[in-house]
């Protein structure tokens, strides 16, 4: 079984101290995570937790579906996400546009060391396959694109694939670890546990970290710099001649997203025609707007 479940009906409380992995603690109930347990980043997107076992009790586990966001603190900063996901609450429409949305610590920048430039995404503390939330602020977090893709995606398309599948629920809690007063999260806390079959499916405790390879992020406020190199970043202040140009003249492009994969192709690519109808979905926004939201264009196209 895969480091692969919800929440406590009492939400986790944050408390972080402005040193990292010092006294930063997620209440969990009676049980308590604390940020000091987990090593420094060394290579992997995530870390396993409590011996891969999520922070729940038999009490929290429903197959009732619902889904439930804490509002966004006095710095604008979102808490505790949590679901008991079925396939009530999977999504029935295209994702629309999340542009719109600046979770706390958002800065729209460039480095050519990072997959689709940009550094970071507009990330789903719980991801749209999962509960159909589109532009809610109190779902959005500022996420390195190495978070959202190498780190939570492959969680949340296993709970995916694994409700759609059985017919199941899958407990599903995310909770953002903010230190100190900090706008950008060092990571995100992810448990998932298959509810009707208690954790045969899937369970999981992880923590994921909010880091990008060759980049130094300030978390207190998002300013980022390249690591070891003499590469600048490329701000949306300096390029928004190059952006706004670039959206005129891909404003009558549409390409074909798999919402699975994360993938975005060409209308007349072979790979659209292998994809599930389920997973497949057209879109008219920009490249660079679908790579900010966390797709990949498909290698053998080139969209």
């Amino acid at each position: 079984m895969s480091a692969c479940g919800q929440a406590a009906k009492q939400e986790p409380i944050v408390s972080a101290s402005t040193e990292l992995h010092q006294v930063d603690l997620v209440s969990t109930g009676t049980l308590v995570f604390d940020l000091a347990s987990v090593p420094a980043y060394s290579g992997q997107p995530y870390a396993i937790v409590n011996d891969n076992k999520p922070y729940f009790t038999d009490a929290d586990l429903t197959a009732v579906s619902f889904e439930t966001y804490s509002d966004l603190d006095s710095l604008g900063r979102c808490g505790v996400a949590y679901a008991s996901v079925g396939k009530d609450l999977m999504p029935t429409e295209e994702r629309g546009s999340i542009g719109q949305v600046k979770p706390s610590g958002w800065h729209t920048i460039k480095y050519d060391n990072v997959d689709g430039k940009y550094l970071y995404n507009r990330c789903h503390l719980i991801g749209y396959q999962l509960t159909a939330e589109n532009a809610n602020e109190k779902n959005l977090i500022t996420g390195t694109r190495y978070l959202n893709v190498q780190g939570m995606l492959p969680f949340e398309n296993m709970a995916a694939d694994y409700v759609k599948e059985t017919g199941n629920h899958v407990l599903y809690r995310v909770t953002p670890v903010f230190e100190g007063s900090n706008l950008v999260a060092s990571g995100v806390l992810m448990e998932a546990e298959s509810v009707e079959d208690k954790g045969e499916g899937i369970l999981c405790c992880v923590y994921v970290y909010n880091v990008q390879p060759g980049i130094n992020i300030n978390y207190a406020t998002g300013d980022s710099s390249a690591s070891g190199t003499n590469q600048t970043a490329v701000t949306e202040q300096a390029t928004q001649a190059v952006t706004q140009a670039a959206s005129q003249q891909t404003s009558t492009e549409s390409y074909i997203l798999n919402t699975n994969t994360k993938k975005f192709h060409r209308p007349s690519c072979s790979s659209v025609k292998q994809m599930k109808e389920s997973n497949k979905k057209s879109s008219s926004e920009s490249r660079d707007a679908l790579i900010a939201a966390g797709y990949d264009p498909c290698k053998k196209c080139n969209p």
